[in-house]
């Protein structure tokens, strides 16, 4: 990696690669990349792009970061398997957008999905008492149903989270914010039907998004060194990265599940215990 600013620098591409479900720990990384990428002075950045999406604070500040560093250099987005709901909100902050014919992408809107457990806790003559400073506090408890003006009250609150979105999608991609209400409801399509929408700019390999970059700032793609910054993981993870089997990890006993297939589930459940009640913007397969 090209660490103090030098020549060198400004005759290379950054690249980022997004991953997984964006998040709090997606935001932080990616937030200290793009100072990194701006303070070393790079013309272009390659925005690889692989997730269902996140959560939407996260994902605005991405894109707030990204549409301002857009105006000091060139920026295109790749899109991967799947670039959907916040991974789309992301991609809207880079100068160009390349997908390829298959990419799943599309699930603009949003979701918040709360739990009633109040019948199976009725079962086991579990009961809570609540002493709260409104009627409001304890919205979306799991120990009862919502009542009418709180579907109401977050109802609002996932439409006003819409319309950003919509906003958004239709400032970057030059269209109405009607055009984009006509595919942004929640449906999913493939890169090929996202370039006939305007999403997407054109088809490609995540390579041939990196020689277009290349291309824009007046670089030899066959020559362009493409600098990756990568996610500075856990010792846990890199120590275990090499193994093949979770049974390897002491007080884990799960035969035959890969170390990777592990670690992805288990990010998954942390995701939806700290963002119960949260809105997302995230596809949901």
């Amino acid at each position: 990696m090209v660490w103090p600013f030098s020549p060198r620098s400004r005759k290379a591409i950054a690249r980022i690669e997004v991953t997984g479900v964006i998040a709090a720990a997606t935001r932080k990384r990616m937030l200290e990349a793009l100072k990194e990428i701006e303070d070393k002075r790079f013309p272009a950045l390659l925005l690889r792009i692989d997730s269902p999406g996140g959560t939407v604070g996260d994902s605005q500040e991405i894109y707030t970061a990204l549409k301002r560093l857009k105006d000091k250099l060139k920026i295109v987005a790749s899109f991967g398997n799947i670039s959907a709901s916040g991974g789309v909100y992301i991609g809207m902050g880079a100068s160009h957008i390349m997908a390829n014919p298959g990419t799943i992408t599309g699930s603009i809107g949003v979701i918040l999905r709360g739990n009633n457990l109040e019948r199976l806790l009725d079962r086991v003559g579990v009961s809570f008492k609540v002493i709260k400073s409104g009627p409001y506090k304890d919205i979306l408890a799991f120990d009862r149903e919502l009542t009418d003006p709180e579907k109401g009250i977050l109802q609002e609150l996932i439409d006003v989270s819409y319309g950003q979105f919509v906003k958004t999608v239709a400032e970057a991609r030059d269209l109405g914010e009607e055009t984009v209400r006509s595919f942004a409801d929640g449906r999913i399509f493939t890169g090929e039907q996202a370039v006939q929408l305007g999403l997407v700019d054109r088809l490609g390999s995540e390579d041939e998004a990196r020689r277009w970059a290349a291309e824009l700032v007046g670089l030899d793609p066959d020559k362009a060194e493409c600098v990756t910054f990568d996610e500075k993981k856990p010792l846990l993870r890199r120590l275990t990265a090499g193994n093949s089997r979770a049974s390897a990890l002491p007080g884990l006993a799960y035969p035959g599940l890969a170390v990777p297939a592990l670690n992805a589930t288990l990010e998954w459940l942390e995701f939806e215990r700290a963002t119960s009640g949260l809105p997302l913007w995230l596809y949901r397969p």
